[in-house]
């Protein structure tokens, strides 16, 4: 009951996850006024503190399952949530507990009523904002002796950059949010730097040895005093193993900065966690005897890299039935590309929450690209006729938006 009131009062705040981001205003100013105002939740934290534009939830994933294994008080932030708040904010592995996020959210919000009538800048938070205040008030409160925390958007200016990270990450940089983070892997790259602290260590993405985009990450953190440490990923790489190699060199990094943490040898617990992963990344799950995996990639370069990893699993028989939506931003050709001579058949749908584009919309995208597309614009119902096509002998694979499997992902089983 708690969480559901403070959820109440989160309802009317500004939401940029469920709202065009065409004129996002973004600001640290909010973020800093209501941590001040809760004391700073985020000082004395010892963080990790991971960008990108793919894996980097599966990496923070990767990174505190395996700080957990070493014996460590691990706390995880991620977003967005697929079916419920508090996936959000794992302690020690598990979801926070209701009433704990409750009562944190409830603190939250009284700074930012207090902050409304002093005319403060905490006045201006944001759901998202109030969100990661609730968050790192239960890391402080718990103790945790690491946060790994993902960004939401960007870097730079994303609620979560009010902590200080021993160990920042930028995973890779695709072109991803233009109209906030800028037009080019150049632009996006400095926006998601931003996270870099003086005097870090610093793990690099690169998607090959003329990244230009990882080059920016790595001249920003020199600039600020920061070690940057390089991992470039080799054509044709899958994601697991991407990820896996950016998780050993962030615990390496840790392990550095932390001399003694947990008796060292942090990557070496990442052997028996390279299972570790978020709900809807990758996620396989079944409908009756049909195979379905969830996946929220919603650029063409993390589609075709899941679609290559995909065709690599013996389970996964010939060519998927897709389930497809995509938000009203995306680039909705390029990821209905990334389908092109991998896919059976397309259903188009609604991404649920959020601007998203019109079923019918996608249908004719994909039809003028050649692929076999139809209509199905609730997401419950393209999921069905897809089962039913795909039968026993094939495979469904919903992806383009996270807000579609979280729409579907309770539809499914383990």
């Amino acid at each position: 009951m708690r969480l559901r009131n403070a959820l109440e009062r989160l309802a009317p705040l500004v939401d940029w996850e469920k709202r065009s981001r065409a004129g996002m205003e973004v600001s640290l100013a909010p973020m800093r006024d209501l941590c001040a105002r809760l004391g700073g939740p985020e000082r004395g934290l010892c963080a990790v503190h991971v960008a990108g534009s793919k894996g980097k939830g599966s990496t923070a994933a990767l990174v505190a399952s395996a700080l957990g294994a070493a014996g460590l008080r691990v706390a995880l932030y991620t977003s967005p949530h697929v079916e419920r708040l508090s996936e959000r904010l794992l302690l020690a592995g598990r979801e926070v507990d209701a009433e704990r996020l409750g009562a944190a959210l409830e603190r939250a919000l009284d700074a930012r009523d207090a902050a409304v009538a002093a005319g403060t800048g905490a006045r201006e938070a944001t759901w998202f904002d109030c969100l990661t205040a609730a968050a790192l008030v239960v890391m402080a409160e718990a103790s945790v002796d690491v946060a790994v925390v993902e960004c939401g958007l960007g870097g730079r200016l994303d609620s979560t950059n009010v902590v200080d990270g021993l160990v920042a990450a930028v995973t890779n940089v695709y072109l991803e949010h233009t109209a906030v983070l800028g037009p080019t892997r150049v632009a996006i790259a400095r926006e998601k730097a931003g996270i870099v602290k003086p005097g870090a260590r610093v793990v690099v993405g690169a998607l090959g040895p003329d990244d230009e985009a990882a080059a920016v990450v790595a001249e920003v953190a020199r600039a600020r005093g920061a070690t940057p440490r390089r991992v470039e990923h080799a054509p044709g790489d899958p994601l697991a193993r991407r990820n896996l190699r950016l998780a050993a060199a962030i615990l390496e990094e840790l392990e550095a900065a932390a001399p003694g943490l947990a008796g060292g040898a942090l990557a070496g617990h990442l052997a028996a966690r390279a299972d570790a992963r978020l709900p809807g990344r990758a996620e396989r799950r079944w409908v009756g005897t049909t195979r379905v995996v969830l996946d929220g990639a919603h650029v063409p370069e993390s589609l075709a890299l899941l679609l290559c990893d995909l065709a690599l699993d013996p389970e996964l028989d010939g060519a998927p039935v897709v389930v497809f939506g995509c938000g009203r931003e995306k680039n909705a050709q390029g990821l209905l590309k990334a389908l092109l001579g991998r896919v059976d058949r397309v259903l188009c749908s609604s991404v649920g929450e959020g601007p998203s584009r019109a079923a019918a919309e996608l249908a004719d995208l994909a039809r003028g690209l050649g692929l076999d597309a139809r209509t199905v614009p609730e997401p419950s119902a393209a999921l069905d006729e897809a089962v039913r096509v795909a039968g026993t002998g094939r495979w469904v694979l919903v992806t383009g938006s996270l807000h579609l499997v979280g729409a579907l992902r309770s539809r499914t089983g383990p």
